[in-house]
């Protein structure tokens, strides 16, 4: 935990790159927040190894870090070829075949059979993430024939894309039914739903989850035209959104996205969801030591946009320096995070506030802000207060404090926000209020004379309770034998 801990969170998937114990764990001490577990490689027990070892890792270090499964989708993919790959020429008859098992130079399988029913003569169809194109020229129960406008070399399995969308695939395949039991099974914090077209889709994900009994908050990967159109509904539907640039750039067009990228997480943030930005952000780094400036640029911005968490895929999953990505990562955030402007006035005009807890978050973000006060230190239990409070920029850093593990893990993902474990059960009110206090200097967080707000509910442990916040002027010294909480963000090499 920091004095002035860096307020966007990061995202690190993990791969063959990063699974052993050792990087694991290096990974999480350079300020990795969230791992990411790609259910579209590997298998099962795969996952659920790489999940116990975050889980240890994390304990050995005494933070809370969130565990998010990443569902793999669709498979709109084609088929094999005889020899791996074939180069396909600009200008040629290409056929995608269902009755071809083997591909070559003028056609080639399809994994996804129902492509013959959602493309006409005219389309265009975007392969290995729109490096290459296609016309569509004539369809047939069976084959799809078509004119190469952008030929290359086309390997086995890539991805194909129509352009402007309208591809039927469901966002929850059969893999993903069992792979979301598989979640469950190793208490993932979030599950990340990929490809869906409305609120619908995430609603079978959330009950799907339920059933298998498990309880992660719901992430909508934004990758559809279709999903543009829905928005505001896959949003309330969902607990977080993910601005998975790639697909999403390969279906609008690559211009279109900054624009989206800005609008989905101002809709999200104020309809109090959490975003995450992703795809490609440290890509340079899979090779490379040190990120381009037009990276650094590009995670900055997302900053600056107002992302709760920046995401890495293949940069840590099978890159060379997956430790020295998120020590870059980090650096770029804590930077763009000085130039963050502070609007908490203008973001209180035109809102309402229906719930006493969530009116008591507010008030303390506008306390904080005008007393200068150190810290905002929330007693939880559902982590609803801070995820309010982390919606609106007020400068000061929120310290949610709950007995819930489920809770701290969750809230690993909330920009501004640190979870830190505080058993306040079964303690009358002044005792609690005292023991925070207590808390946040032992940790290092506040010192004597500081001012901090503190948000608790009455009675005690009951969610959703928040009714009440205090100014205090902390008077407690550091306790014998005590010490702050080293700094997690080291720089490991």
């Amino acid at each position: 935990m920091n004095n002035i801990p860096r307020a966007t969170k990061i995202v690190a998937t993990l791969g063959p790159a990063s699974s052993s114990p050792e990087t694991i764990e290096r990974l999480i001490a350079a300020g990795v927040n969230v791992v990411r577990l790609n259910f579209s490689h590997g298998t099962a027990d795969d996952h659920r190894q790489r999940a116990a070892i975050v889980r240890a890792a994390a304990d050995r270090l005494g933070v809370d870090v969130g565990v998010l499964v990443d569902l793999q989708g669709p498979k709109i993919r084609v088929g094999k070829f005889a020899n791996g790959k074939a180069a396909i020429e600009t200008g040629a008859r290409f056929t995608f075949n269902l009755d071809c098992e083997l591909g070559d130079a003028q056609q080639v399988g399809l994994d996804y059979k129902e492509l013959v029913n959602d493309v006409a003569p005219g389309d265009t169809l975007l392969l290995n993430d729109g490096l290459m194109s296609m016309r569509v020229e004539a369809v047939s129960p069976k084959t799809i024939v078509c004119t190469v406008l952008e030929g290359g070399i086309l390997s086995d399995r890539k991805g194909i894309n129509r352009q402007g969308g309208g591809l039927s695939a469901p966002a929850l395949t059969e893999k993903d039914i069992a792979d979301i039991q598989v979640a469950a099974e190793i208490h993932a914090d979030f599950l990340a739903v990929s490809f869906p077209k409305d609120a619908a889709d995430m609603h079978r994900a959330r009950e799907l989850m339920q059933k298998a009994g498990g309880h992660a908050a719901t992430i909508a990967k934004i990758e559809r035209v279709e999903a543009i159109a829905n928005l505001q509904e896959i949003i309330d539907a969902s607990d977080a959104i993910m601005v998975a640039r790639g697909d999403l750039a390969v279906e609008v067009g690559d211009a279109t996205v900054p624009a989206l990228q800005k609008r989905m997480i101002r809709m999200a943030r104020e309809s109090n969801r959490v975003t995450i930005t992703a795809t490609q952000m440290m890509e340079s780094m899979i090779t490379s030591p040190v990120p381009t400036r037009a990276e650094v640029s590009d995670v900055a911005n997302a900053v600056l946009d107002g992302s709760d968490a920046v995401m890495l895929s293949a940069e840590t999953a099978s890159g060379k320096y997956p430790i020295q990505t998120v020590q870059s990562m980090a650096r770029v955030c804590v930077e763009a995070e000085k130039s963050t402007q502070i609007t908490l006035e203008t973001d209180f005009l035109n809102r309402t506030f229906d719930r006493v807890d969530q009116s008591i978050a507010m008030a303390s973000l506008f306390t904080a802000r005008h007393l200068r006060v150190k810290a905002i230190a929330a007693l939880t239990e559902s982590g609803s207060t801070a995820l309010w409070m982390s919606r609106l920029n007020a400068g000061v850093p929120v310290y949610a404090l709950t007995p819930v593990q489920a809770s701290r893990r969750r809230m690993a993902l909330y920009r501004d926000v640190s979870p830190v474990f505080f058993d306040y059960n079964s303690r009358e009110r002044e005792e609690v209020l005292q023991e925070a206090e207590q808390r946040l200097v032992d940790e290092g967080i506040v010192s004597s004379g500081d001012l901090i707000v503190v948000t608790i509910g009455e009675p005690i442990g009951q969610s959703g309770g928040t009714n009440t916040m205090k100014i205090v002027r902390v008077q407690a010294s550091p306790r014998s034998g005590s010490k702050a909480v080293s700094n997690l963000n080291l720089d490991l090499g």
